[in-house]
């Protein structure tokens, strides 16, 4: 059978000229994507940009920077145009395909006990406490987006059943699992809620004039009791990305967590994968007596 890889990189060294250090580097990156095809049981030039998308996913939880993902793909994109131009291939499966960007950085999460002493924060003896603690606890029990916490209506919430139905991006429609300790709170606020004549709103979170509570407000909220709970840089969404986070470091695979956050694209998803990654690597390095065993120790 033909190297085409082979072939591309012939072609690249005499029609381009291009350097030995940039040829080993494309050389590198390609027999890479050739690998990643043989364990998909396809050949590289059948690769559709579905494909190719797996393939960024997969470089990402490897452990490679944006910057060496995005070489990468720039030399699968000079390869699917030779193809293309060859004859090879009919259609070119890089074309538009998006790479992470070089500055790309990590999601920010609170951890297990930061969340608990943010939860904490509000004085549930008042009724705007309660209503807060409910939301922040629904927030954190469900991973909703700021803006659709904030248009949820009591009919959405099925306490019995113990699930959330919201609208996302594009208004599509998802149901979200709560837990024992959101359904409590809820539930109390609800109640309280009730009781002090607004149960003829259908919307769940109310402001202090009984108006549907605004994204803004929603925002200023989750900074106040931050910063009452002692924690720097948290927004409504620190608390989708520690949902997220705690999840998979808790064993949850990927795919049902991109179904809960609503995303499109598993390669969204797989962001968290580098922090969850990061996380067992300090882990590991903290607690594993031969973990940071040199040469040295050895002789």
């Amino acid at each position: 059978m033909r190297d085409l890889v082979k072939e591309y990189i012939t072609y690249m060294q005499v029609e381009k000229g291009l350097a030995a250090r940039s040829l080993e580097s494309y050389g590198h990156d390609l027999e890479r994507l050739k690998e990643w095809a043989a364990a998909q049981r396809k050949s590289v030039e059948s690769l559709t940009r579905k494909d190719l998308r797996g393939w960024i996913a997969q470089l990402s939880r490897e452990g490679f920077s944006p910057a060496s993902v995005s070489r990468a793909v720039s030399a699968a994109r000079g390869f699917f145009r030779f193809l293309l131009l060859d004859g090879h291939i009919q259609k070119h499966p890089a074309e538009d395909l998006h790479t992470p960007q070089k500055m790309t950085r990590l999601p920010r999460f609170l951890t297990e006990e930061e969340i608990e002493r943010l939860l904490a924060a509000p004085d549930v003896s008042t009724d705007e406490g309660l209503r807060d603690r409910a939301m922040l606890e629904l927030m954190y029990a469900t991973g909703l987006r700021v803006s659709e916490v904030v248009k949820l209506k009591r009919a959405d919430v099925n306490l019995d059943a113990g699930l959330v139905s919201c609208y996302g991006k594009g208004s599509k429609e998802r149901r979200v699992p709560i837990g024992k300790s959101a359904s409590l709170w809820l539930q109390k606020y609800i109640g309280v809620s009730a009781r002090a004549g607004r149960a003829n709103n259908p919307y769940l979170f109310l402001n202090s004039s009984g108006a549907p509570m605004t994204r803004t407000q929603a925002w200023a909220i989750v900074k106040r009791y931050a910063s009452r709970a002692g924690l720097e840089r948290v927004s409504p969404h620190t608390l989708r990305h520690s949902f997220a986070t705690h999840l998979l470091q808790r064993g949850a695979d990927s795919r049902s967590v991109q179904a809960l956050l609503g995303h499109s694209d598993i390669s969204t998803t797989q962001i968290y994968t580098h922090i969850t990654d990061r996380h067992m690597r300090a882990t590991y390095d903290r607690h594993h007596p031969r973990a940071k065993a040199s040469v040295k120790d050895e002789e």
